[in-house]
């Protein structure tokens, strides 16, 4: 069985636009995964982090791995660019989040989806809406309808 996903894409060390199209290089070429679409990239200032502004953008995969087992993957990707984890918000090579996995609702100690800050980020919101315009969060409703919510948030495409 297929599942679509939606993954977020972010980096503010290094040379952060070449990991966010090395990470998305690397999601085409994932065992068990497709990749359909990558949204454009995007510059944003930090949100609850320091450091250089990210550069952010959202891949739509199919997948026949389990949710787990594709952040796993997601994980080690992350280690290939020397992902680091120092503490809560650090700056980083490349980040990736699953933030959404098909239809499913998941909580559990190593893996919530939704992603749980999905409708509080520009930086998510809206190369996600650039993807998929009309995508609903499951629990939460239409994406489009938080948008007004995080338009203080500056955010430029590249």
């Amino acid at each position: 069985m297929l599942v679509q996903a939606y993954i977020g894409i972010g980096a503010n060390l290094g040379d952060a636009r070449a990991n966010v199209q090395d990470a998305i290089a690397r999601l085409a070429r994932l065992p068990g995964a497709t990749l359909l679409a990558a949204s454009s990239s995007y510059r944003t200032a930090p949100i609850d982090s320091s450091g250089d502004d990210y550069i952010n953008a959202v891949a739509h995969i199919t997948t026949s791995l389990p949710a787990v087992a594709l952040l796993q993957a997601l994980h080690a990707i992350e280690a290939a660019h020397g992902r680091e984890r120092p503490y809560r918000n650090a700056p980083r090579t490349l980040d990736l989040d699953l933030l959404l996995y098909g239809d499913e609702q998941i909580g559990s100690a190593t893996l919530t989806v939704p992603h749980p800050r999905l409708t509080e980020r520009a930086f998510v919101l809206v190369p996600l809406l650039e993807l998929a315009p009309a995508i609903a969060v499951p629990g939460l409703g239409p994406a489009l309808a938080f948008l007004p919510r995080v338009a203080d948030q500056a955010i430029r495409k590249l």
